[in-house]
């Protein structure tokens, strides 16, 4: 009875067994047969197409001078091929990864049994014993998902790999796909990103760091967690060791190595990450995704001198706002300088015995040199700090630093390449507590009371190098290498990281091109463009469209308008406005042009109530403003309309134009890996000599549109004449400093100096620059303390050397002299006349004596004379 019960069980576990083996058959048959895995198959059959298509080639941005601003894509990757991977690197992946590669045939047994464990116990797989050969089906032809369904599919995917390609075109396929941390794709990215070589030049101990990837590219990252890095990276020497791989000698100096990962970002030829991102947006609009990929080349319309020049003034002009307005406060506090014990998960342990190395050969190879050098000095391990300063980005130029040791006049700082640095009185005493932005401590206090031990600061160097003899105080430095002699050290200045933000916008006049543009103070700090993206209150920076539409509407610039209080009861506005001056004084009769060059609020409002709110709109529409964005009622004429710098530059640029509507652009010209080009910008351009019914150009082989003119030249000319007092009479003085006579510009400040502006140009450049906080708060300054000196800053040098432009005096204009107090026709012999523009058409009636104070030619600015320009002639 026993023998036929074990008989039968026998029977019933052989037919079990045999249903298993025939329903896996069937499955697998089903499974190979599935839709799209012959095709999946097939891909594999031409090694370089399949290469060629997955290596992607990333975007690429260029000034219009050709230096590289940028690269873009999703991954970084480089093509190796079999022959070029370093023998120590196949052996230490093959001791990582899988030590039977070239014995297997794609599958290991042991591995399946233990992802279908897995799978029984817990639902899912959670670690596929997979080999090299599954690893490259997975990341070639399939998804990543963990299913039982997709498992399958990538073991006969392997099995038919292993028919189809040698071994060593299994591993080429994987070292170039295989995805090792920071972005990079493939063992040669992976070299070039955290060693900055090509992989054919590491050693042993840093061939077995990439190996050490793959498992754990985030938890095993050299640069992200160091220690776990360096524990992966010995359990691969060892198991080569195990493996007759490596002979004992290199095992042990290969385990000693410290690690030397350190991130290299791709080189680019002119820091521009503004221009970078706009350009990327516009490719990847124009053409999808697939512009990080299909090799494209986008060309942009800046400079490589303009650009810099921007960035260097923008910059140093909010980094000198912030140190007249005093210290705010330390980054990080009270920083210890040796690092916290870390603990070790399991498999780190696990990894850690296998190694046969202990956790203090492990720390060993972690010191760092600078630490060494420094505890020679200090007296102590401070390598925590070392650590904060190396994860510690630099921002605009200004290096992070933590404060060593104060005394009353002078601060020790640590720099982040390991040496100390000397922040003397002259360098610090800007340090004075902000209160407000009106209100600052004049001096810096004694460093020791706002400085302490272990804080972190910013620091720059200074203009000229420049070092101090000075002997460190035993008491504080108590390492063994310190002198009892003074020893030079830099000099370095305090600083921080400006609170305030701005924008520079630079313009082609002539067809819109933009030749520098910066959104902020460090684009790592902020990607938020405020050059397109801020939308900020104007202020009197807007009055000259509204000026504009009164002379355009018969105004002239010698009329008379009274600054005297005024009420409005404007529908559009709460309650009654009372507007006042920024100085809360009045003039009373004041000339038009009197009135913008010294910005009189008053005087503005009234010139608008004349013109009337709806046609003054109607010609901000035609400089480039979105009329439905302008406030319908008086306050316009203070600039309450939130425009961008760019919308701003724009219009400035029309105006330099003498009144032609071009349009910004960024993006000259793209072109693909096959040097096609896929687009080109046809801007519109200004042609003063064009028919009036012509509506293209044709130069370099291409037909552009003509732009518009939006306003009459005459009007523009005398505007551009009080632009040019506003630079010799007005808040825009300080551009004087440029020494040039074809500069005309306007200042702009907002209620509670928010918003700081100056629009300036001649007729080769127009440049807008905005200053304030990102949340609107006051700034304590006007635009002619703020945005002003960031401009002449600029234009100092992208002006240097190059002739003086401005526009040309049209027919119809002519300069006849008035009594400056009523803008009348000036009395026979006045000896307080002064000259004035005007349409031939709109001169004021002689009130005494013959007409014969007119003057129809010459250059002049308006009111009195151009420096450089004759007198007109006069009788009188």
């Amino acid at each position: 009875m026993a023998r036929f019960k074990r008989c039968t069980a026998y029977l019933l576990w052989a037919g079990l067994a045999l249903f298993a083996a025939m329903s896996a058959g069937a499955l697998g048959v089903a499974l190979y047969y599935w839709p799209g895995l012959q095709d999946e198959v097939a891909q594999l059959q031409d090694l370089d197409e399949l290469l060629n298509t997955q290596l992607e080639t990333p975007l690429r941005v260029y000034s219009a001078d050709n230096k590289l601003i940028a690269s873009f894509g999703e991954h970084r990757r480089e093509r190796i091929h079999y022959n070029e991977i370093p023998e120590a690197y196949i052996k230490a992946i093959l001791a990582a990864e899988d030590s039977a590669f070239f014995s297997h045939h794609g599958v290991d047994p042991k591995g399946l049994l233990r992802a279908a464990w897995q799978l029984v116990s817990t639902g899912h797989i959670q670690s596929g014993g997979s080999t090299i050969t599954m690893q490259v089906a997975r990341n070639y032809l399939l998804t990543l998902d963990r299913t039982f369904t997709r498992k399958i599919r990538e073991i006969l995917l392997s099995l038919r790999m292993e028919q189809m390609l040698s071994k060593q075109q299994i591993m080429e396929l994987y070292v170039n796909k295989i995805y090792l941390g920071n972005r990079a794709y493939g063992i040669a990215a992976a070299a070039d990103v955290y060693y900055g070589k090509p992989i054919g030049e590491l050693d042993l101990a840093q061939l077995a760091m990439i190996a050490g990837l793959p498992k754990a590219p985030s938890a095993y990252n050299p640069l992200a967690n160091p220690r776990r890095a360096l524990i992966r990276r010995n359990w691969i020497l060892s198991r080569m060791l195990e493996l007759g791989e490596i002979e004992q000698p290199a095992y042990a100096e290969a385990v000693k190595q410290p690690i030397t990962a350190t991130y290299h970002a791709q080189e680019v030829e002119l820091k521009a990450p503004y221009v970078a991102e706009a350009a990327r947006s516009f490719a990847v609009e124009k053409f999808g995704p697939s512009a990080y990929t299909r090799g494209l080349r986008v060309y942009t319309t800046v400079t490589s001198e303009h650009q810099a020049l921007a960035q260097r003034s923008l910059q140093r002009g909010l980094e000198n706002y912030d140190q007249k307005h005093g210290w705010r406060g330390v980054e990080q506090e009270s920083i210890p300088p040796e690092p916290p014990q870390e603990t070790l998960d399991q498999d780190a342990l696990a990894e850690l015995k296998d190694a046969r190395t202990s956790l203090d050969d492990v720390e060993k190879a972690l010191e760092d040199e600078r630490a060494r050098h420094l505890e020679g000095l200090i007296g102590e391990n401070v390598s925590n700090w070392l650590k904060v300063l190396d994860s510690t980005p630099l921002y605009g130029g200004l290096a992070p630093a933590i404060v060593v040791h104060t005394e009353d006049d002078l601060i020790v700082v640590l720099q982040q390449d390991g040496t100390l640095a000397l922040i003397p009185r002259e360098q610090f005493d800007w340090a004075g507590k902000l209160h407000s932005a009106y209100w600052k401590i004049p001096h810096a206090p004694a460093a020791g009371r706002f400085l302490n031990r272990g804080d972190l600061v910013r620091i720059k160097p200074l203009d000229e190098p420049e070092t101090q003899n000075y002997r460190l105080p035993s008491s504080v430095f108590k390492g063994d290498q310190v002198s009892d002699q003074p020893k030079p050290f830099p000099v370095v200045q305090l600083s921080q990281l400006p609170d305030i933000q701005g924008a520079v916008v630079a313009m082609k006049p002539e067809d819109g091109a933009l030749t520098a543009m910066v959104g902020g103070f460090d684009f790592n700090m902020s990607k938020y463009n405020r050059a397109e993206q801020a939308e900020r209150q104007a202020g009197s920076i807007f009055k000259p469209f509204i000026y504009l539409a009164a002379l355009e509407k018969g105004y002239t610039a010698a009329t008379v308008i009274n600054d005297a209080p005024v009420v409005f009861d404007d529908q559009q506005l709460e309650d009654q406005w009372r507007p006042q001056n920024s100085n809360g004084t009045f003039a009373g009769p004041t000339r038009l042009r009197k009135g913008l060059y010294t910005s009189r609020n008053l005087v503005s409002i009234r010139v608008l109530d004349y013109v009337g709110v709806a046609r003054a709109i109607d010609l901000i529409g035609r400089f480039g403003f979105d009329p439905d964005k302008m406030p319908r009622n008086l306050s316009l004429a203070l600039g309450s309309a939130n425009v961008t710098p760019m919308a701003m530059a724009r219009a400035y640029a029309i105006m330099a134009n003498g009144g032609f509507r071009i349009s910004p652009y960024l993006i000259s010209r793209i072109e693909n890996s096959n040097d096609d080009v896929v687009y080109r910008a046809l801007p519109p351009q200004v042609c003063r000599n064009c028919e009036p019914d012509q509506k293209t150009l044709r130069f370099d082989g291409q037909d552009y549109p003509i732009a518009p003119r939006v306003v009459d030249s005459r009007t523009l000319y005398i505007m551009q004449s009080i632009l040019r007092d506003v630079i010799e009479k007005g808040t825009g003085r300080r551009a004087l400093a440029l020494n040039r006579g074809d500069i005309r510009g306007k200042t702009g400040t907002t209620n509670e100096l928010r918003d700081t502006w100056f629009s300036g140009f001649n007729s080769d450049l127009a440049v807008t620059v905005w200053a304030g906080f990102d949340n609107p708060d006051t700034t304590g300054e006007y635009g002619a303390s703020l945005a002003l000196p960031i401009w002449i800053d600029f234009m100092k040098e992208a002006l240097a050397g190059r002739p003086e432009r401005s526009m040309a005096r049209p027919s119809g204009i002519v300069t006849v002299k008035i009594d400056p107090e009523t803008g009348q026709r000036a009395r026979p012999g006045q000896q307080d006349a002064i000259f004035e523009l005007f349409k031939s058409e709109r001169v004021p009636k002689a009130g005494h004596g013959p007409n014969l104070d007119i003057d129809t030619g010459g250059e002049d600015s308006g009111e009195g004379r151009a420096p450089d320009a004759p007198a007109p002639e006069s009788l009188f």
